[in-house]
């Protein structure tokens, strides 16, 4: 039987009985009481906790997309991990640290530059510059560059080519047909124009401008220059055809000589007699009269009809 002991009656006061209670009762108790008193401050913790990684939620957990590539800059790890260039994927990056991500994927701009011919004459250049980081340098393009590396190593270099190029062409190969000849040069240059952190893949020549006078004058000239070649084209048929009919006239005049030779007054009046046979005996109405003194020819005298 449980035994029920009366407080009071024995004198056993409530701090004597505490005392006597099982130790692992104690342990289990603390906890639970430490816990109760202080839930406000833990709250207000976690709270504080759950903020802090809302908000850095974004500098935490990246995403690196397809074509593209990371560069890690760690604060307390030697700054721009150059030897190690991070691929696609989520990554999980410390809020003391950053992660730059650049776009390897061939890209374009299109660019407007002056440049001058061999003899001293400005043409505007538009042109197409398709260019991609080297993937396995990033890390250096990062710290040496940075990510305006377009415009500060792409567009000067290709600028500094151009006008290499150029100044050993005159303005009839810029302007002209020989546009093949300018994009053969271009290409050429391509090897010097690619850094040991960027390649240069293609630079296409989309226009060429000339100032407004020069090129009204260029193409006055060319037009004067195509009429000249009409004419010339027009004078040439001329003489064939004066050559053609001299010719002709030569061949004729040698007719006649042959043909004059070998016709006698004999010939041309047997001639006469069968063309006379011929003509009796068709149905028109017509009058012969044989016995002419002057050809020995009959008279064919015809109808009106």
């Amino acid at each position: 039987m449980s035994q029920v002991i009366d407080v009071e009656s024995h004198g056993l006061d409530a701090d004597r009985i505490e005392h006597e209670r099982p130790l692992r009762t104690r342990w289990y108790d603390r906890p639970r009481q430490y816990v109760h008193e202080r839930t406000p401050h833990l709250v207000l913790v976690t709270g504080v906790v759950l903020f802090a990684v809302l908000f850095l939620w974004p500098q935490i957990f990246i995403s690196i997309h397809s074509g593209e590539a990371g560069v890690l800059w760690r604060r307390f790890g030697g700054g721009t991990q150059t030897d190690r260039v991070l691929g696609e994927g989520l990554k999980i990056v410390p809020p003391w640290n950053k992660l730059f991500i650049y776009n390897v994927r061939v890209q374009e701009v299109k660019h407007s530059m002056t440049v001058l011919t061999n003899e001293g004459l400005a043409v505007t250049l538009d042109l197409s510059i398709r260019y991609h980081p080297e993937i396995d340098t990033v890390g250096l393009l990062h710290q040496q560059v940075g990510p305006d590396y377009r415009d500060i190593v792409v567009i000067p270099e290709v600028e500094s080519s151009m006008r290499t190029a150029m100044a050993s062409l005159p303005l009839r190969d810029v302007y002209g047909s020989e546009r093949e000849l300018v994009q053969r040069i271009i290409n050429e240059s391509l090897d010097h124009v690619s850094q040991k952190f960027i390649r240069v893949d293609e630079i296409v020549l989309r226009e060429v401008r000339l100032p407004a006078k020069l090129r009204e004058s260029i193409e006055q000239k060319l037009t004067e220059k195509e009429t000249a070649e009409a004419y010339e084209y027009r004078l040439d048929i001329a003489r064939k055809e004066a050559q053609r009919r001299e010719i002709e006239a030569a061949g004729l005049k040698t007719y006649n000589d042959v043909l004059n030779t070998s016709l006698t007054p004999n010939i041309l009046r047997w001639e006469g007699i069968q063309a006379t046979r011929e003509l009796a005996k068709s149905p028109n109405s017509k009058t012969i009269i044989v016995g002419n003194k002057d050809s020995g020819l009959p008279l064919i005298m015809g109808s009106e009809k």
